[in-house]
């Protein structure tokens, strides 16, 4: 099975909604309202496409995102910078396959050369073993817990120190910038933007 990763498109906001929607419980709810905000502010946003299937997607933002969310607002409150995952989804025929794996490192390849931290958090309530295993074996260690009064579940919040970016920042950001080349760019919002392929 061939798998691109790739930035969403405008024309899939509708699939988005439909998948985030039927993920279960460790999944917050969206509506068309919430996802095309995310299209709108999000610097990661890209989803995994199989057999021409949308497998699932990721989604991440900076710290200067207009975002409502009070985890993400933790983060902000405590760190100058970073890239905060507000959600991963695989749908389900696509489960067990490793998509978490191959999300993970593409988000840290794009938060590397930008910010010094990749920040998440996951559900204690219920408590998820196989998340916070599988955060764990990533590299992310727990700098915080908190009750989210709107869903009145615990949390823990979490951090990954990205090592590489010290030496980005000195050697480009702070000299010119980073290089031209697709991989390292942005996110275009609704301008075709370069694909990575697993087979």
């Amino acid at each position: 099975m061939s798998i691109t990763i790739r930035d969403v498109r405008e024309h899939e906001l509708d699939s988005i909604l439909a998948l985030n929607n039927a993920a279960g419980s460790t999944i917050l709810p969206l509506d068309a309202a919430g996802v095309r905000k995310f299209h709108d502010e999000a610097a990661y946003f890209r989803v995994a496409e199989a057999e021409d299937h949308l497998a699932g997607f990721l989604i991440g933002l900076r710290e200067n995102a207009a975002y409502a969310s009070d985890n993400f607002r933790w983060f902000r409150e405590r760190y100058p910078q970073f890239l905060y995952i507000d959600r991963i989804v695989i749908a389900r025929p696509y489960r067990g396959l490793g998509l978490g794996r191959i999300f993970y490192a593409d988000v840290t390849s794009f938060a590397e050369v930008r910010v010094p931290l990749l920040a998440c958090e996951v559900f204690l309530e219920p408590r998820d073993d196989v998340a916070v295993l599988f955060h764990g074996t990533y590299g992310f260690r727990e700098v915080g817990q908190r009750n989210m009064a709107s869903v009145s579940r615990h949390v823990s919040l979490l951090a990954k120190e990205l090592c590489s970016f010290e030496f980005v920042r000195q050697e480009y950001l702070e000299a010119g910038g980073l290089p031209n080349q697709a991989w390292l760019a942005g996110r275009t919002h609704g301008i075709p933007a370069p694909q990575a392929r697993i087979a």
